[in-house]
């Protein structure tokens, strides 16, 4: 059984979406992985598929970056925290990004985050968002 019912990888880099989907499976964390590829896209897969708040297919991650085309990671979030409570699933925000920028470090504060990783994703940095945010690690496969 995954650890949680839907996950959501937000890039712009296929090549990313690619890897960060084929280990998240591997790990077997979730039954569904959905890729977005920039804000924008992601704001309409969460209206898609959480309509109904027990839906399956409704994310309980998002893994986002910090700098996309069209809508970026903190663009994403401000939309997102201003929406109305009832269609803002309960999820855990994760930044996946490469950015060391100080100034990133600085907007993420007060924004609807509940932690923060550098890229590449690997196993222990799953395994340490399913510990902190979901009380269990995946299985090995």
């Amino acid at each position: 059984m995954a650890a949680i019912s839907c996950a959501l990888l937000v890039d712009d880099d296929n090549t990313t979406n690619y890897l960060n989907s084929k280990l998240l499976r591997r790990m077997a964390i979730s039954d569904e992985v959905l890729v977005a590829v920039n804000g924008q896209q992601a704001l309409d897969l969460l209206h898609a598929h959480c309509e109904l708040s027990t839906s399956s297919a409704c994310p309980a991650l998002i893994l986002l970056d910090i700098n996309m085309p069209l809508m970026n990671g903190f663009e994403f979030l401000r939309v997102y925290a201003q929406r109305p409570e009832r269609e803002n699933p309960t999820v855990v925000i994760i930044m996946l990004t490469t950015s060391l920028n100080p100034n990133d470090l600085e907007q993420m504060q007060g924004l609807p985050i509940q932690g923060y990783l550098t890229k590449p994703l690997t196993r222990d940095k799953i395994n340490q968002v399913l510990q902190e945010h979901f009380g269990h690690t995946a299985t090995v496969n």
